[in-house]
């Protein structure tokens, strides 16, 4: 992979010229430890660099030269608290036993922990650790050692989150820009010894994602379909979000020409929108197109057999043959592509409060959510 880089016989990073912002950035954290050190930022540095410059050294090591990478390893070393020959070992051994070690990328991945590198990594963490303790005792205990805990602790969310439903990618542009393409974690975990710039070069079309980054994924315990549920639980929930839908839905259907046909997409768990749309527009045919078969079943127990139930996964590229198309807010697709080409004559998309588009209504600031209809 080197030699479709910048070649050159007196280049310094291995790699890519890329690297060079990562080694920046190091130092750049470095100089902010020293200016400004504070719980907040020892804690996340941590966090950021474990997986961001030390994850990718452990993979691509930045320099040419064997003894700029030991240097650079030193160093790291005394920014982080952690002897980086220990915290590679220890990572290339998460590789190896998610995939074997065939498939880990990386040769020598049986060399005992304890080693001449380690060794000289750890006493510079301790030395380190001694100046500072005894320069200044108060800062050491109450600031560095619990911005250090910090960063472990958000060190250990990360790899948690990140394989704890089996290898996970997250497709953010924000994140993937501030951590340089880690969230494309299951593409980096078939590929180990690619580059970070080249990940997103080879998505994986079955990979598992998610909508949050690993520190936030916990996040997913309030998933739009586990509110859902408790929304089916409480007749007082199931009113609540009936009235405010149905305000919304008046406040954008009001100025309309008369709708024949309205197809809803993802019919939900608690079919809101369908019961409303019955009530609004009583001689419209209404049709639930829903992925899931057991979210139809559920659907099916409020309404009656005026409803049309289609068992199919929406296609948002396809037009639909229907006067209005109702997009939900947990809409799996390219939800600015259905506003910029909407499926039908009339869409109504629900979306967050933050998201006006075209001619749009609140539906309540609780629920952080608004209607907004598009035109074609």
């Amino acid at each position: 992979m080197a030699s479709t880089l910048t070649a050159g016989p007196r280049r310094v990073l291995r790699y890519s010229p890329w690297d060079a912002v990562l080694i920046g950035l190091s130092f750049a954290y470095a100089l902010l430890l020293i200016a400004t050190p504070s719980i907040p930022l020892i804690g996340i540095g941590l966090w950021w660099t474990a997986n961001t410059v030390a994850h990718n050294f452990i993979h691509t090591p930045f320099f040419r030269a064997r003894r700029m990478n030991r240097a650079y390893s030193l160093f790291l070393s005394a920014l982080m608290g952690i002897p980086q020959s220990l915290w590679r070992e220890r990572h290339l051994r998460h590789h190896r036993a998610l995939h074997g070690a065939g498939r880990a990328g990386h040769a020598g991945l049986n060399h005992p922990l304890w080693t001449s590198d380690v060794a000289a990594e750890a006493g510079v963490v301790l030395a380190v650790w001694a100046a500072a303790a005894v320069a200044n005792p108060a800062f050491f205990l109450g600031v560095y050692l619990p911005g250090y805990l910090v960063g472990l602790g958000l060190c250990s969310l990360q790899g948690h989150f990140e394989h704890a439903r089996g290898t996970t990618s997250h497709y953010g542009w924000l994140y993937n820009w501030c951590f340089f393409n880690d969230g494309y974690h299951a593409e980096h975990h078939l590929r180990p010894g690619e580059h970070w710039t080249r990940l997103p070069s080879h998505p994986l079309a079955d990979a598992r994602s998610s909508r949050w980054p690993p520190v936030l994924r916990w996040l997913d315990a309030f998933s739009l379909e586990s509110l859902e549920r408790r929304v089916l639980r409480s007749p007082r929930l199931q009113r609540f979000v009936l009235a405010a839908h149905e305000r919304a839905f008046k406040a954008v259907l009001r100025p309309l020409p008369p709708i024949h046909r309205v197809i809803i997409v993802g019919g939900g768990l608690y079919p809101r929108s369908t019961l409303i749309l019955r009530r609004l527009l009583p001689d419209a045919t209404l049709t639930i197109v829903e992925a899931k078969p057991e979210h139809l079943e559920i659907a099916s127990t409020f309404l009656s057999g005026d409803v049309h139930l289609e068992h199919r996964l929406f296609d948002a590229a396809v037009p639909e043959p229907a006067d209005l198309v109702v997009i939900p807010l947990a809409f799996i697709g390219d939800r600015d592509r259905v506003y910029r080409h909407p499926p039908a004559k009339l869409t109504v998309v629900h979306d967050w409060m933050w998201r006006p588009r075209g001619h749009g209504a609140r539906v309540s600031w609780l629920l952080l959510k608004r209607l907004n209809l598009v035109q074609r």
